[in-house]
């Protein structure tokens, strides 16, 4: 029986979370499979795996051909590293300490430059929001000094006017002082 690895669609309209199953080839996507060896989420930033390590690479041993996403899946988990090193432990190139010594050090050369990247991410994010705030920072000055300027001019203005009215006042009284002594 010819097998596949493969997705199997789950979740609801719009946001699709895949199985990842072992099936015959002549089966339909969500129908019978023959074995569930992880989950793949593709909505989370950077996409969710959870994988079977050990029942995957035992399927890619036996044969079963993956499609080309669950490939490139199986690749960034390190399944088909691993086969490699084990075909080089069959022909003797090196021992099984060896192999999974440089399995651990390809898993984690992968790991660091996902965390550095990871942290690049998030500094530059930072980055940018330190840049938003920077401008919301000046468009508020230049908005306040607008309202200063503004609030400035008005006081000026009815400081002027007070000052007019005090001086009619002034002058009326004058006026008043004026026509007083030329009545008496």
């Amino acid at each position: 029986m010819a097998t596949k690895i493969r997705l199997q669609r789950g979740g609801h309209k719009g946001y699709a979370v895949y199985r990842i199953v072992i099936a015959d080839v002549r089966a339909p996507r969500d129908g019978k499979f023959i074995e569930k060896i992880g989950m793949f989420n593709p909505n989370t930033n950077p996409a969710t795996v959870d994988l079977n390590f050990d029942r995957a690479l035992y399927w890619v041993e036996a044969g079963a051909q993956p499609t080309d996403t669950v490939r490139n899946i199986l690749k960034g988990e390190g399944v088909y590293m691993m086969k490699h090193l084990r075909g080089g432990v069959k022909k003797g190139a090196f021992d099984e300490a060896a192999c999974q010594q440089k399995y651990d050090a390809w898993k984690a050369a992968k790991e660091q430059k996902l965390n550095a990247a990871l942290d690049a991410q998030s500094k530059s994010r930072q980055e940018a929001a330190a840049k938003a705030l920077e401008a919301e920072k000046k468009v508020n000055e230049t908005i306040a000094k607008k309202v200063a300027d503004k609030k400035a001019a008005e006081a000026a203005a009815k400081a002027e006017a007070e000052a007019a009215k005090a001086a009619e006042a002034a002058q009326a009284a004058e006026a008043d002082n004026a026509e007083a002594p030329a009545e008496a």
